[in-house]
């Protein structure tokens, strides 16, 4: 199905969700675009006191949001968000949802038409595990944050931290905020983080805006 969210392995996904946690204010309006099963959402809307939505097309992750009680809109991402109103609001999340949709460039610029800033985290390719397994073994990586066979793998894009930096600079917003996810910790100084991330968070904001 399109725009589902991989359920990745707990620390991963822990790590990820506190990150981005950190990055959104007190009572922000916040939409998930690929919200899963709404997890985020919920730390959001009960610790920051957030006005929350999520955007699912996956039934079984569709109906577990729900029953936590958070608001969803079950919608293909790869149609676009003309069911969301302009400017209404204050981030956008896509937590490993980016490399899913076919036209990654044109949804991130139609972010910018409902929300101010966007949080995107994504998984790094050029990571050294994927470089190995691809030089040694010339076969498609598998790996623990990327843990696919490539016929069922959900993703359809394989970037680099240096490939999304290029997509960001071709776009109607900048990066404000670069984040590489190292193991299972944020470092946001790391040392050649193209080659050690295994995936990175963008705070992203309209070209234009002054840096936060």
């Amino acid at each position: 199905m399109c725009a589902k969210r991989i359920h990745l392995p707990d620390p991963r996904t822990t790590v990820a969700n506190d990150l981005i946690l950190q990055q959104i204010e007190w009572g922000s309006r916040v939409v998930d675009l690929g919200c899963g099963d709404a997890q985020l959402l919920d730390e959001l809307r009960d610790r920051k006191n957030c006005d929350v939505l999520g955007v699912e097309l996956d039934d079984e992750a569709f109906l577990e949001g729900i029953a936590r009680g958070v608001p969803i809109l079950k919608a293909d991402l790869n149609k676009g968000l003309e069911d969301l109103p302009s400017n209404g609001f204050d981030y956008a999340v896509l937590s490993q949802t980016l490399q899913q949709i076919n036209r990654p460039l044109e949804l991130l610029q139609e972010i910018f038409r409902v929300a101010h800033r966007a949080l995107v985290v994504v998984p790094n390719f050029a990571h050294w595990r994927v470089r190995i397994q691809v030089a040694m073994r010339g076969r498609a990586p598998v790996t623990d944050f990327l843990p696919y066979e490539w016929y069922e793998s959900p993703n359809v894009h394989f970037l680099s931290m240096l490939d999304f930096r290029e997509l960001a600079a071709r776009g109607n917003f900048r990066i404000a905020r670069e984040i590489p996810i190292v193991g299972n910790r944020a470092v946001q100084d790391a040392w050649m983080p193209n080659l050690r991330a295994h995936s990175a968070l963008y705070l992203l904001e309209r070209a234009g805006e002054m840096k936060a």
